[in-house]
């Protein structure tokens, strides 16, 4: 049997727990100083009624297009104009001019997994005047120097480029994505 010492110290626990949980929030009423005070955004910001407004214009329909001929050059002559007689015109063709051969070429420099060794490469070479640029392919970043249309050129910077980087890079056609 339990003692009456047990029975008042059980009986004190009790009354106590009840105390601690129940007596805070019946003596605290409202929790006012919980509470904080947050401004609301606006969904949509309130417009001036000052504010200028602006008229769609529908499109214009101009039909005027580019000639199918090559471009011509009209030369005028300067004492006509000064005298202001009829004007002669003398129509020259200007032949369309492909700077470029057939073929360019660019120096496969080298393949490297880490990409940011490749950029660092790539801004150093830019830095000693080479046209240097990195293509991604298969988990391999490409040191590519070109294109040029000399061919010759760019075997004599494969030299200067072996000297400067210690690798050896291949001279191959350039393959452009537009031709």
């Amino acid at each position: 049997m339990a003692s009456k010492f047990q029975n008042r110290l059980v009986g004190t626990i009790i009354l106590v727990a009840i105390g601690v949980i129940v007596l805070p929030d019946v003596l605290d009423g409202e929790k006012t100083h919980y509470k904080e005070e947050i401004a609301s955004i606006p969904l949509k910001p309130e417009l001036d009624s000052e504010l200028e407004s602006f008229e769609v214009l529908d499109p214009v329909d101009d039909s005027s297009s580019l000639p199918d001929t090559p471009v011509q050059v009209v030369d005028i002559d300067d004492e006509a104009v000064a005298e202001d007689k009829p004007l002669p015109v003398v129509v020259k063709e200007v032949p369309e001019r492909n700077e470029y051969q057939d073929t360019a070429w660019i120096v496969q420099l080298m393949a490297l997994k880490n990409a940011d060794n490749a950029k660092n490469l790539v801004k150093d070479l830019q830095k000693r005047g080479y046209q240097a640029h990195t293509k991604p392919e298969n988990g391999f970043t490409r040191v590519i120097i070109g294109p040029d249309v000399s061919k010759s050129k760019l075997e004599r910077q494969i030299v200067e480029l072996e000297k400067i980087t210690g690798s050896k890079g291949q001279l191959i056609k350039f393959k452009p994505l537009n031709p």
